[in-house]
């Protein structure tokens, strides 16, 4: 059996609801399908969950009802048999009667994770409904009854495949089995959400339980791109990686993927292909144990990072201040990206500001403090690049007349990362395009 998951713009539209069901019927193998909220649904629910937070139920009530109506419209250009229709209906009215009734209970975190899970319950239910519709074999299976995290938020693999492989055995007669993304239950036996990845590592978790042949994330682009394709004009889908490349190019800002959502997958040696739900005929990107070959295979940048410099006489052959920094960073869980050392100072990157100005304030007793926001982080990654002469001459031939800020290279075989201000990404992006990759 296959794992394939399709996001919210796969999704989002009925024509496209209508040939991901086209899709699956023309399998010849099993398919686990996963699915997120339409396209627009869970950043509606969230502002929906934020104006009752606030009390401001009239605007609650408002988005409310503007959701419903794109819900009406959306089955009614879906489906055209009149008891599917009518099935569609009252799944739609008894979803959004949940969302009105909630208008007056008092709101809390638990409410919160509620109000969000209707997104993925609406989709798998309609979708269903028009399987139906189409004569499919299949079945839902419900993600709340069997995918769980423990009290410290991580998936209970074991619990997982126990309550999934019984679920299954209870429809193998089913062509098409489907369930929802992102969703789970806590500890608690409330409704909760796996946050890291969502719908992704809800595919990768449910392909690691069964031992799928593959785990297919299904999205509106033909795979991993060498470059960020809304950036530079001209890139190629990359058609196989290692996990370890993929897991670079996700954590340093590659979209398509969130660097958490592939891990279990990997853990379980279970094969991830990266396809496009609208040339599903593209090769894509395979992903894999093992890299195809060695050399770069993309680039991508993250945005949004802060760089902070720590300059202490103090540091001078000193042994216990690397430590003193690194603590501070984690009393307040704040992850570090990139490090870089010289015999007085110490400069790190993170990308999250929540703390930053409790951080700068611990920092500067041990030495003087610069930062610098709006930074952003160019990864090079590939198999062993850090040990080819050749791609590090290419590398740095390619940066011409754009300031480093800073350079990692060595704290991993498949990743050279350099920091830049925001305002040189575009062209930096651009240089290696043409450096790297020979595309202009």
């Amino acid at each position: 059996m296959k794992v394939m998951k399709f996001g919210g713009t796969s999704v989002g539209k009925p024509e496209r609801m209508k040939h991901i069901a086209a899709l699956l019927q023309n399998q010849t193998e099993p398919a686990l399908v996963v699915l997120s909220a339409l396209s627009g649904t869970t950043n509606a629910l969230v502002t929906i969950g934020d104006n009752i937070a606030d009390g401001d139920r009239h605007t609650a009530t408002q988005n409310i009802n503007a959701l419903h109506e794109h819900y009406k419209i959306f089955i009614r250009e879906l489906l055209s048999d009149d008891d599917a229709y009518k099935k569609a209906q009252a799944i739609v009215e008894e979803h959004f009667d949940f969302l009105n009734i909630i208008l007056k209970i008092s709101f809390s975190e638990a409410l919160s994770k509620d109000i969000l899970a209707q997104g993925e319950l609406l989709s798998t239910k309609i979708f269903c409904c028009y399987l139906e519709e189409a004569g499919a074999s299949y079945a839902l299976l419900p993600a709340l009854e069997f995918m769980s995290i423990d009290e410290n938020e991580e998936p209970q693999i074991g619990t997982i495949r126990t309550r999934l492989t019984q679920l299954i055995h209870q429809h193998k007669d089913k062509k098409i089995l489907v369930t929802q993304g992102y969703i789970c239950k806590n500890a608690r036996g409330e409704v909760d959400n796996l946050k890291r990845g969502g719908s992704d590592y809800t595919a990768s978790l449910v392909a690691a339980a069964i031992n799928a042949s593959v785990c297919e994330i299904w999205t509106d682009i033909d795979g991993m791109h060498n470059n960020d394709p809304r950036v530079v004009n001209k890139t190629v889908p990359v058609e196989q990686l290692s996990f370890d490349e993929a897991a670079e190019l996700a954590y340093f800002g590659a979209k398509i993927l969130h660097p958490a959502s592939i891990w279990p997958a990997q853990q379980y040696k279970i094969p991830v292909r990266l396809l496009n739900t609208m040339a599903p005929d593209a090769k894509g990107t395979l992903i894999t144990q093992d890299a195809a070959s060695a050399g770069v295979k993309a680039v991508a940048a993250k945005d949004n990072i802060i760089a902070i410099k720590i300059k202490s006489g103090r540091m001078l052959l000193a042994y216990g201040f690397l430590r003193k920094v690194f603590e501070v960073f984690e009393k307040y869980k704040t992850p570090i990206d990139m490090i870089t050392t010289s015999e007085v100072a110490v400069s790190i990157t993170i990308d999250n500001a929540e703390h930053l100005k409790q951080i700068i304030k611990e920092l500067e007793v041990l030495g003087s403090v610069e930062v610098d926001e709006g930074q952003t982080i160019i990864s090079v990654v590939g198999h062993n690049i850090n040990e080819t002469e050749e791609i590090i001459k290419k590398l740095f031939g390619s940066i011409r007349s754009i300031p480093i800020r800073m350079v990692s290279y060595g704290g991993s075989r498949h990743n050279i990362s350099l920091l830049v201000a925001a305002e040189h990404k575009t062209q930096l992006l651009q240089q290696l395009n043409k450096g790297m990759f020979g595309l202009n």
